[in-house]
């Protein structure tokens, strides 16, 4: 699907190499997906070429020969890791990051910090780049509020208090892996910003903010993380996953790809923090649709005592971009569960 230009020249044209970093991944994939459907070539990073097979063979099948291709990046961290992989690149969406969901933020944070660093200085002492496209996230703004119809959320903001409670002296209880990932991702979009400031590189930098991602699954052998949720509930009742993610808001991962897609070539798009956030649920909500979907299976009960969560958040320019695309808008939650259990 087509990306309206309003008649202006994209940021990069079209055919135009990006590099995609994790990109066997969940968001990563569906990021290389929606670039090469929009008429770009794609290079994707992965520490294990083996562990890429399947994405090569996606898109290879999908889009063709010379459009798709696959380099090993095996340790973000190491200085220079991604220099080689810039080569040649008009645009860098940078996905990776530490998933490990350690508590302790001395195995978590640093890595980020790191490979975000090191994607950033690739970038800059490679003069093809104009663009670069930071997947960040919601939690580096801050963590949904339960039952609190004041709380805003604006593109403004950041998640200092996850920062604090990461940093706290030790134990590093198993209980604290969550908000350690949150104060991962919100220092590393700060250290992105930073390098801007500082390093002043010939590229434009945006950063996708984007809450819980469920939708399409690509392949059988894909990572799914977020999206294998929803259906390891479908398969096996299975709400061990369900359980580690608090209520907060939901985004279709297909409109969290085009959004880096419209971030890296609309010329109008510069030096922002765009938010997918589409709607709110709880896995309550979720268990209802797929009961209502599929009334033939069985599904655990709701969880208990889960909340809900309220205010309002600022995301009318995500929506407005994802329009640009022939959307109406975000993607429904009721349609996203039912894309992501694939029948």
């Amino acid at each position: 699907m087509g990306y309206d230009l309003k008649g202006k020249a994209p940021a990069i044209p079209p055919g135009s190499l990006v590099l995609v970093t994790g990109v066997n991944g969940y968001i990563g994939s569906h990021i290389a997906d929606q670039f090469l459907d929009a008429g770009y070539r794609v290079r994707g990073t992965t520490r294990d070429n083996d562990k890429a097979t399947w994405v090569r063979e996606f898109f290879t099948k999908k889009y063709g020969e010379g459009k798709f291709e696959t380099v090993v990046v095996a340790n973000m961290v190491k200085e220079g890791a991604f220099d080689d992989a810039v080569k040649g690149c008009s645009g860098i969406a940078h996905v990776a990051s530490d998933l490990s969901f350690s508590p302790d933020p001395n195995i978590v944070v640093p890595p980020t910090l790191a490979g975000a660093r090191n994607a950033a200085s690739a970038a800059a002492k490679e003069p093809s780049i104009k663009r670069f496209v930071f997947t960040s996230s919601s939690v580096a703004i801050a963590n949904s509020q339960l039952n609190d119809p004041s709380f805003h959320v604006t593109n403004t903001g950041w998640n200092d208090s996850a920062t604090e409670q990461a940093w706290a002296p030790p134990p590093y209880t198993p209980d604290r892996s969550f908000i350690t990932y949150c104060a991962s991702k919100a220092q590393a979009e700060r250290e992105m910003w930073k390098f801007v400031s500082e390093e002043k590189p010939g590229w434009t930098l945006n950063c996708v903010l984007p809450d819980l991602n469920i939708g399409t699954i690509l392949h059988e052998q894909q990572r799914a993380s977020t999206g294998e949720c929803i259906r390891s509930i479908y398969r096996d009742g299975d709400m061990t996953m369900a359980k580690m993610f608090p209520p907060a808001w939901m985004v279709n991962v297909r409109d969290t790809a085009r959004l880096h897609v419209a971030a890296m070539i609309d010329p109008d798009v510069v030096d922002e923090r765009i938010l997918a956030y589409a709607y709110p649920y709880n896995f309550n909500d979720i268990l209802a649709i797929l009961r209502e979907s599929y009334p033939a299976k069985e599904f655990p009960a709701d969880l208990e005592g889960v909340g809900k969560v309220t205010g309002s958040v600022e995301n009318g320019p995500g929506a407005e971009l994802l329009k640009r695309f022939g959307q109406s808008g975000w993607t429904g939650l009721e349609e996203s569960v039912r894309e992501n259990v694939g029948l």
